[in-house]
């Protein structure tokens, strides 16, 4: 059975896409939240020769698929039913399942990148082990500046700009736009702000907004980013159901930019910092 013959299969037992509401997966899962659980053939799905057993939990029915085959088959179903949205999707279970489940939306997506950036991290320490360079006949002080800022950026990026990745994430699971949302998280650590990092070693000073606004990047930062993630992305939905559509295209990607930009920078930073002051001190 092929991918695309797989993902048909699985979309009518689990009660055809009419039944679907949103679909997600994780590393080895396709997770799909449907409207009537009772429509889910589990037997036949778990007797599919790929799948490699199902469950229910927190609103999802989760398909074992395995590394590698569950993007394909994600891929193939989205294909087939279209992306879906999750600013609609059916409320189950409690409080606390429905956020778990919010944070597993978010976040997942991005593991992958960070665990190829550990394992990158992970393979320049053992290459600059002094036994590895002996082996190589080089020292520390002989490795060529290119090789090390070649590995800088394969171990930095990601980390560095982590606040573009969560908003990305965010907006893609709140009813926004994607790209809007890199590009609010690409705000959040842009080159015209002062590092986070310079300004809490002391290197440097925050800006200075309206005399007494400190205002710095969010340079590694994850929660900032995903509660201005959420915050602007439901703005965002909101002005699409007020702007007409013939200056959509235009109005709400400025709006929600503009928005977003001064929740994030002006209003919700000098907080952040008062926050992160006070575990500190606490700690």
């Amino acid at each position: 059975m092929g991918d695309k013959e797989l993902a048909q299969k699985i979309i009518e037992l689990v009660g055809t896409k009419d039944n679907i509401v949103s679909v997600r997966h994780c590393a080895t899962r396709l997770r799909i939240v449907v409207r009537d659980k009772d429509k889910i053939q589990v037997k036949m799905i778990e007797s599919i020769e790929k799948v490699k057993g199902s469950f229910f939990n927190s609103g999802q029915y989760q398909i074992i698929l395995g590394t590698g085959l569950v993007n394909r088959i994600y891929n193939e179903v989205i294909n087939i039913i279209g992306e879906s949205n999750n600013a609609d999707e059916v409320k189950y279970g409690n409080s606390f399942q429905r956020a778990i489940r919010m944070f597993s939306d978010v976040f997942v997506p991005i593991i992958p990148v960070l665990v190829a950036t550990g394992l990158f991290m992970g393979v320049r320490g053992l290459l600059m082990q002094d036994a590895v360079l002996a082996i190589l006949g080089i020292d520390a002080a002989n490795i060529p500046e290119s090789m090390l800022t070649f590995s800088k950026i394969l171990i930095d990026t990601a980390f560095a700009f982590l606040p573009a990745l969560v908003c990305w994430s965010t907006f893609r699971n709140f009813g926004g736009s994607p790209v809007i949302g890199m590009v609010l998280g690409l705000m959040l650590v842009s080159p015209s702000l002062p590092s986070a990092y310079d300004v809490g070693a002391g290197k440097i000073e925050p800006l200075l907004f309206f005399d007494y606004i400190k205002v710095s990047g969010y340079q590694g930062s994850v929660l900032p980013a995903f509660v201005t993630g959420v915050l602007v992305a439901k703005f965002e939905c909101w002005v699409r159901k007020h702007i007409p559509d013939v200056v959509d295209l235009i109005i709400t990607p400025f709006l929600t930019l503009l928005v977003g930009h001064c929740i994030s920078i002006i209003c919700f930073r000098p907080y952040s910092s008062l926050v992160r002051i006070r575990i500190v001190i606490l700690s």
